[in-house]
C-alpha cells in the first residue's frame, strides 16, 4: 500500500545550467554539504551553492546559485565526480583519466597533487577507511585495460598506490568498505577482501544486458541489482540478512534513505521499505539517468536538470499510515527508524505510536492486540476510561492527551448506536482494568481505576464486585454511593462503607435490606452475614446497639454474636455477666448463651450453672403443662436437664430442689439432686419405692460412685441391696418372692463383684435357694480367689525382692578393702600405719579413731550426753 514518503523538489533548473545550449547533457553529479557539482558531456564542471528555503506553509524548496564553471579541456564527457572534503579536492574522471581539482576554484593543483592516473574505467571512495589519517582519502580504481582493482591513498600533496588485486573477470563496477571490495564482474557479483585475498562469489549477472549496480548502504553491507528485477542485499561475508526488494527490470540507479530503498528506471522513481520490502511510493520521472544519495540527501538528475527527493518527516509518514488504519506498517516504520532517532526522542515517539495503534485496534474491536499495544506503549489508562461516559470520578483532574490519541468523542460515538459493540467494549475494559489495577500502570491514578472498575462491575452485575469492595481498593466513596444505589447494589455499598470505616452506615443499610425495606438479592443469607459481621466487629458499642435487632429477628442465630466471637487484642469480648444481663429479655438466646458458657467454654461459675439449670427446669415444667403433651420434646428437654444435674457440681442444689418440691413428675431429677447432697438413702427410696425404676437405681449407684474408691461404690450397692430387702418396703411380701426380692437377686447377679460376699450371706433371707444366687456366688468365689491369688503373687514378688537385696548386701561385704601406707584416710587424709580400719558405705576405708571422734562430736551424741548429765 502506498505512503507519501518523499516529495520531488527541483534543485537546478535547465535554464540555470545550460542557458541556450540545447546539446548539453548532465553526465554526473556530486554534492558536499551545500555545494553541488555537475559534470556535463561538453567537459565542463559546474559549481552551484544550494540553499534550503522553507515557506510559511512548511514546504521545502531549494535556491541554487551558480558560483562558477570550469572547462577541463579534454573534449570528452565528465564521467564521475567525487568530493574529498578533507583535502578540499574534487576527484574527476574524464576520458579514462583520474585527477584532482580544487573544490572552490576547480583549478588543477600544482606539483604532486596534480598527478593523474590513466586507464581508469571507474572508481569509488572508501567511506569506511582502514587508515586513521583524516587527511587521506582511500580509493578503489577499476582499470579499463586489465582485470585488476587498484587501491590508492590520496593525500594533499601526493597519490600513492598501496595495493593491486587481480580479478577473474573484467570488473564493471565497484564499491569499497574497509578491506572489502564488492565487485560487479562481467558475469557475476563477488565480495573480495583485498587485505587477505579471500573472496566470495554472490550470484550471476549479465552486465551486457543491463548496467550493474553496486551500492554501499552501510558498514560492510551492499545493495546489488540482481536478475529478475530484484534488489539484493549482501554483507561482507556474502550473506543476505534482509529480504530483497522487487523493483523494475530496467533499474538505472539506486540509493538508500533509511528505511527506504529508492530506485530509478526509465519512467518512474520507486520507493520500497527495507523493513517489509513493500512498494510504498511511485513517482513519475522521465529521462532520468542519475540517482545518488549524498550524506542522506537523495539527488536525481535528468539529462537537463537536477532534483532532490525530500523525505517527509517520519512522524508525518507514521501519522498518515495510522490515519489510513495501517497499524502494522506504522509500527514497522517506527521501529525501523530507531537507529536514526535519538534514544529519548524515539522512546517518546514509539510509545505514542503504540498508544495510537492500540486505539485504532480498539475501535476495530481487536481487543487482544489493542491491549498489547496499550501495555507496550505504557498508556495512561485514564485515556481509555475517559471514552466511557461517567466512569471517571468527578474529582478526577485528568484531561486527555493533546493532540488526541484517537478520533472518538466517546464510546457512543465509536459504537454508532450498536449496543452489542458497547457491551463488548465494556467487557474489555473490565478485563483490562482488572489486570492493570495492581500494576505500575495504575500508579498515580488508582482512585480513577478502581472507581471506574467498580462502576462497570455494578452496571454489568459482575461477580467480582464484592471481591473488589471487600479487599483493598481506592474507590471514591462520593462517586460510588449513588452509582451502587442506582443499580440496587446495597450489600456491595455496605462493603464499601465498611472498607471506609463506616461500620454503622453499613449495618443500617444491610438491616434495611434484611427487613425488606430495600431490594437486593445479592445474598440470600444476609442476616447470617450481619451476625458474622457483629461477631468480628471491634466496636462493642455497635455490637450492643444492633444485637437486639438480630436477637428479635432470629434468637438462635442472633446469639452467635456472643457465642462465636473470638477475643483478640483488637476485638474485645463482652463480659459474660453483661451479656447474660443483656440477654435476659431473650430467653431462648439466653439459654443458648449459657450453654455456650457452661458446656463449651466450661466456665466454673455458680451463677451461670444455676441459671442454666433453672432454665432447663423451667422449660421442662412448661412442657409438662402443655396440652396435648409433646412426649418427644419433653423427653429431649428432660435429658438435657438430667445431664446438667449429673455433670455439674456448681449449681445450687437446694434452690433447685425447692423449685421441684411440688412436681411429682420429676422424681428422677429429685433423686439426682439428693445424690448431689450425699442423701443417697432418700435418692434410692425415690427410685425404688416411688418410681419403681430398678435399672435407674443401679445406674444411680454407678453414677454416684464415679471418681470414688471401690469401698464407696460397695457402700452404695449395699445400701441399694438393703432398700430392696427392707421388710417395711411396699414391695415386700411374706413369702419372700416379691418384686423387690427379684430386683435384689438381679442386683447381686449383675454386680456380684462389687459386694462383700460374707456380708451379703449374713443378711440373705433363709428361704432363698442356692440356684437363685448361683451367678452371684460364682462371681463372688472367683473374685475371692482372684484377690487371694493376687495377694500371694504380691507377697512372692516382695519376698523375691528382699532376697535379691540380701544377696547384693552379701556381695558388697565380700569385696576386699585395700589399705596401704600410700593410701590416705578419707576423713583426716593421713596415711594408714595399721591394718585396723573402718569401712564407710561404698568401700571407703578410714581410721578407727577418726570414726570414733566423729561419733563423739556428732549432735545426737552431744544431746544424749547432755540429757544423761541433766538426769
Amino acid at each position: 500500500m502506498s505512503v507519501k514518503a518523499f516529495e520531488l523538489v527541483p534543485a537546478v533548473e535547465r535554464e540555470l545550467l545550460m542557458g541556450e545550449k540545447a546539446r548539453i547533457n548532465i553526465e554526473c553529479i556530486e554534492c558536499c554539504g551545500k555545494h553541488l557539482y555537475i559534470g556535463t558531456n561538453d567537459c565542463f564542471i559546474h559549481h552551484f551553492l544550494l540553499e534550503e528555503v522553507t515557506s510559511s506553509k512548511g514546504k521545502l524548496t531549494f535556491l541554487a546559485q551558480k558560483l562558477l564553471h570550469k572547462y577541463l579541456g579534454l573534449k570528452k564527457p565528465v564521467a564521475e565526480l567525487r568530493a574529498a572534503s578533507a583535502l578540499e579536492r574534487l576527484i574527476v574522471l574524464c576520458d579514462g583519466v583520474l585527477f584532482l581539482v580544487d573544490m572552490l576554484t576547480l583549478e588543477t593543483p600544482s606539483g604532486a597533487g596534480g598527478a593523474k592516473i590513466r586507464g581508469v574505467a571507474s572508481f569509488c571512495i572508501n567511506e569506511n577507511p582502514v587508515t586513521g589519517d583524516p587527511f587521506c582519502v582511500e580509493m578503489g580504481i577499476l582499470s579499463s585495460k586489465r582485470r585488476t582493482v587498484q587501491i590508492f591513498m590520496i593525500y594533499e600533496d601526493r597519490v600513492q598506490l598501496v595495493k593491486e588485486v587481480n580479478t577473474p573477470e573484467q570488473p564493471c563496477a565497484v564499491s569499497l568498505d574497509g578491506y572489502f571490495l564488492c565487485l560487479a564482474l562481467t558475469t557475476q557479483y563477488m565480495i573480495l577482501n583485498y587485505n587477505t585475498g579471500d573472496n566470495q562469489d554472490l550470484f550471476p549477472y549479465n552486465s551486457e544486458e543491463r548496467k550493474p549496480i553496486v551500492k554501499r548502504i552501510g558498514r560492510e553491507e551492499f545493495l546489488l541489482a540482481a536478475p529478475g528485477g530484484l534488489g539484493m542485499f549482501a554483507n561482507a561475508e556474502g550473506v543476505s540478512q534482509r529480504a530483497p526488494v522487487n523493483w523494475s527490470e530496467s533499474v538505472i540507479g539506486a540509493a538508500v534513505c533509511f528505511p527506504y530503498v529508492v530506485a530509478l528506471d526509465e519512467s518512474f522513481i520507486t520507493v520500497h521499505s527495507m523493513l517489509d520490502q513493500q512498494l510504498k511510493q511511485t513517482l513519475p520521472f522521465r529521462d532520468g539517468n542519475i540517482l545518488q544519495d549524498f550524506e542522506g540527501k537523495v539527488i536525481l538528475a535528468s539529462t537537463k536538470a537536477v532534483y532532490i527527493l525530500v523525505p517527509l518527516p517520519l512522524e508525518r509518514q507514521i501519522q498518515d499510515l495510522l490515519a489510513s488504519h495501517r497499524v502494522e506498517e506504522a509500527l514497522i516504520l517506527t521501529e525501523g527508524a530507531q537507529r536514526n532517532i535519538p534514544k529519548e526522542k524515539f522512546q517518546i515517539l514509539h510509545k505514542k505510536i503504540l498508544q495510537q495503534a492500540g486505539f485504532i485496534l480498539f475501535g476495530q474491536l481487536q481487543f487482544l492486540e489493542a491491549k498489547e499495544h496499550f501495555r507496550k506503549g505504557q498508556l495512561d489508562v485514564r485515556e481509555l476510561i475517559s471514552l466511557y461516559p461517567l466512569l471517571l470520578p468527578s474529582s478526577s483532574a485528568f484531561t486527555r492527551c493533546h493532540p488526541p490519541l484517537h478520533e472518538f468523542a466517546d464510546l457512543n460515538h465509536l459504537a454508532q448506536g450498536d449496543q452489542e459493540k458497547v457491551q463488548r467494549c465494556k467487557k474489555f475494559l473490565i478485563s483490562y482494568l482488572g489486570e492493570v489495577r495492581s500494576t505500575e500502570v495504575a500508579n498515580g491514578c488508582r482512585e480513577d481505576v478502581d472507581t471506574a472498575l467498580m462502576k462497570l462491575y455494578a452496571e454489568q452485575d459482575h461477580e467480582s464486585l464484592l471481591d473488589l469492595l471487600a479487599s483493598e481498593n481506592f474507590c471514591v466513596l462520593a462517586d460510588c454511593v449513588p452509582w451502587l444505589e442506582k443499580y440496587h447494589k446495597y450489600f456491595a455499598l455496605g462493603l464499601l462503607y465498611q472498607y471506609h470505616g463506616q461500620d454503622s452506615a453499613a449495618l443500617q443499610l444491610w438491616i434495611r435490606v434484611a427487613d425488606g425495606d430495600l431490594q437486593d438479592a445479592t445474598r440470600s443469607d444476609l442476616f447470617e452475614y450481619i451476625v458474622d459481621f457483629l461477631c468480628s466487629c471491634s466496636n462493642l458499642d455497635l455490637v450492643w446497639k444492633y444485637a437486639d435487632w438480630a436477637l428479635r429477628k432470629k434468637p438462635t442465630t442472633g446469639v452467635q454474636i456472643f457465642t462465636k466471637r473470638i477475643a483478640t487484642k483488637n476485638q474485645p469480648e463482652p463480659s459474660p455477666d453483661d451479656a447474660v444481663t443483656y440477654l435476659t429479655k431473650h430467653r431462648e438466646a439466653l439459654l443458648l448463651y449459657l450453654e455456650y458458657l457452661v458446656l463449651e467454654r466450661q466456665i466454673q461459675k455458680e451463677t451461670f450453672h444455676t441459671h442454666l439449670a433453672v432454665l432447663y427446669l423451667e422449660r421442662v415444667l412448661a412442657l409438662l403443662l402443655e396440652t396435648p403433651l409433646d412426649e418427644a420434646r419433653l423427653s429431649k428437654a428432660r435429658d438435657r436437664l438430667q445431664a446438667m444435674l449429673r455433670e455439674s457440681n456448681l449449681y445450687r442444689v437446694q434452690y433447685l430442689l425447692g423449685k421441684m418440691e411440688n412436681c411429682e413428675k420429676l422424681l428422677l431429677e429429685r433423686a439426682t439432686l439428693h445424690g448431689k447432697l450425699e442423701e443417697h438413702d432418700q435418692a434410692l427410696h425415690i427410685l425404688v419405692h416411688e418410681l419403681k425404676d430398678y435399672p435407674s437405681a443401679e445406674a444411680y449407684c454407678i453414677w454416684a460412685s464415679e471418681r470414688r474408691d471401690s469401698a464407696y461404690r460397695q457402700k452404695l450397692f449395699h445400701l441399694l441391696f438393703g432398700v430392696y430387702l427392707d421388710p417395711k418396703s411396699p414391695g415386700a411380701s411374706a413369702g419372700g418372692s416379691g418384686e423387690l426380692e427379684m430386683a435384689a437377686v438381679d442386683l447381686l447377679n449383675r454386680h456380684g463383684e462389687v459386694f462383700d460376699a460374707v456380708r451379703v450371706l449374713n443378711v440373705l433371707p433363709e428361704g432363698w435357694s442356692l440356684q437363685l444366687l448361683r451367678p452371684f456366688l460364682g462371681r463372688a468365689i472367683r473374685a475371692s480367689v482372684h484377690t487371694c491369688r493376687t495377694s500371694q503373687i504380691a507377697l512372692g514378688l516382695a519376698r523375691s525382692e528382699h532376697v535379691q537385696l540380701l544377696h547384693d548386701r552379701l556381695k558388697e561385704r565380700k569385696k576386699p578393702i585395700l589399705v596401704s601406707d600410700k593410701k590416705g584416710c578419707f576423713m583426716c587424709h593421713n596415711t594408714f600405719s595399721e591394718p585396723e580400719v573402718v569401712c564407710l558405705p561404698g568401700g571407703v576405708p578410714v581410721h578407727t579413731h577418726c570414726v570414733a571422734d566423729r561419733i563423739q562430736n556428732s549432735p545426737s551424741r552431744k544431746h544424749l550426753t547432755n540429757s544423761s548429765n541433766h538426769t
